[in-house]
């Protein structure tokens, strides 16, 4: 599964809720290591970003039912994400 749609609103919604600036201070190679024990989670919380990206504030409010090291993931992804985009649009 991968995160699709509107990555501002899910990002915007991190931010919100404070995930954004500890995840910029992680080191995410030893982060990512530990992925697959949240497989499970970090799948449930794709889901929820994708099914709720057009309403933040019930966003907001499914993604607080998840630990901080999952929406972590969820952060990680939305950075990866933009990077990829990003490098498409500089391709083209």
């Amino acid at each position: 599964m991968y995160l699709q749609g509107n990555l501002q609103a899910v990002f915007d919604a991190l931010y919100h809720m404070g995930v954004i600036d500890p995840v910029l201070e992680m080191d995410w190679g030893k982060a990512l290591d530990q992925i697959a024990d949240y497989e499970d989670e970090f799948f449930q919380v794709l889901s929820i970003a994708n099914s709720y990206q057009d309403d933040p504030q019930e966003l907001m409010s499914s993604l607080k039912k998840f630990d901080k090291k999952t929406l972590s993931y969820l952060a990680m992804e939305v950075a990866r994400e933009y990077a990829d985009y990003h490098s498409r649009e500089t391709l083209h």
